[in-house]
């Protein structure tokens, strides 16, 4: 093999794809409940979608961001309008935009020390591995970058003992999911804010698998009323094209001004259109509302058909965003999905993690839920 082995692949090559279903080069139909990560939120090649990138592909295909591009400004608007930011830097992926978003907080505040939480994930280049609660991202790679401290997610006080002079900002998922899907309290999401208003300190909020619709709202924050001075997206942003964006108050503009930061392809137009054409279908409210009530389905169907199992400890969901916390490791459990055509995902070793389109149907839903049900008791 030419790859480096960087992953542990599955035995599944793809020919095709469309709305929730791939089909391999074996002509194999897998539901895919899965979504590459959390990042086909629309579905495979949604219609609208690839009208919009077929379109930019007959304009142009990227030009340098020393020069103006139009298109950026209409992705920008859209989200800054529908959140309490005002500014954008496009870049290509979440660990990208985490990137931007902690360097911003270390140049706007003059300190250097960021505070993150155990179980969290943030990325795997130098400092967003930093960032990352998680020891098995760290392992092998050296000494990390310093300033990261690690508080206790849920817990204020863990909080309120990490926080010293030093602190710039604090920086969360509303729900960890390479974490195990864990949900924030509310009380200690509003605690934390306050917190940061107290102390002077930045908020800074990873929406990369949270956000654009996963959670049922645009942006997972929205749940609990948060205000952040910083967030972040990719994921759902492009579809499944390569896209990540850092979010931002006025204030901290001029901060990131000539020179500071910048991205060779972020911003890129076919990326852009992508964006652009997510964006108005999921930032409508009949869209969110069907959402809602999906995720109302799905938890209802979860509660009577998967919870009462022996095998299952736990299951947790924020929109259609659900973790299904086994008693024992979930590993297993991906594969023999799989070869019943239904493609899922783990999160850390005992979590069985749903990451449905959000174009789902209750049919499929229906479908999914009893392959796991039926799953779950083959395994003693």
């Amino acid at each position: 093999m030419a790859l480096f082995p960087t992953y542990n692949r599955f035995d599944l090559s793809v020919k095709t794809a469309s709305g929730t279903i791939v089909e391999d080069v074996s002509g194999k139909k897998y539901i895919d409940f899965g979504t590459g990560i959390g990042v086909c939120n629309l579905g495979h090649r949604h219609p609208e979608v690839q009208k919009a990138i077929e379109e930019q592909l007959n304009k142009y295909w990227h030009v340098s961001n020393l020069y103006k591009n139009p298109i950026q400004e209409d992705v920008a608007k859209v989200i800054t309008e529908n959140s309490a930011c005002d500014n954008v830097f496009f870049c290509n992926s979440g660990a990208e935009a985490n990137e931007a978003a902690i360097k911003l907080a270390r140049k706007v505040t003059g300190k250097d020390k960021i505070i993150t939480f155990n179980q969290s994930f943030h990325g795997r280049t130098f400092a967003t591995m930093a960032a990352t609660g998680q020891e098995k991202v760290k392992t092998g790679f050296g000494p990390m970058l310093e300033s990261f401290t690690y508080a206790t997610f849920n817990d204020i006080e863990s909080v309120k003992k990490a926080i010293d002079g030093k602190t710039a900002a604090i920086m969360l998922e509303v729900v960890q999911g390479e974490g195990g899907v864990i949900p924030a309290n509310e009380d200690f999401i509003v605690d934390v804010q306050q917190l940061c208003k107290d102390q002077n300190i930045l908020l800074i909020v990873d929406e990369i698998q949270t956000g654009i619709g996963r959670t049922g709202k645009k942006f997972g924050f929205e749940h609990y009323g948060l205000e952040p001075d910083i967030f972040t997206l990719a994921k759902g942003l492009g579809n499944g094209l390569p896209v990540g964006a850092m979010v931002a108050k006025k204030e901290y503009a001029a901060d990131f001004g000539p020179g500071t930061h910048g991205s060779t392809f972020g911003g890129n137009p076919l990326a852009m259109a992508a964006a652009k054409a997510v964006l108005r279908v999921v930032f409508n409210d009949s869209f969110l509302q069907e959402i809602a009530i999906k995720a109302d389905y799905l938890r209802s169907k979860l509660e009577s058909e998967i919870k009462p199992l022996p095998t299952v400890k736990e299951i947790r969901q924020k929109g259609l965003m659900v973790g299904i916390e086994c008693q024992e490791n979930a590993g297993s459990y991906v594969p023999l999905l799989m070869e019943k055509g239904v493609l899922v995902l783990n999160a850390g070793q005992n979590v069985i993690r749903l990451l449905p389109p959000l174009t789902t149907t209750t049919e499929e839903m229906d479908q999914v839920i009893s392959l796991i049900k039926e799953t779950l008791e083959e395994v003693k």
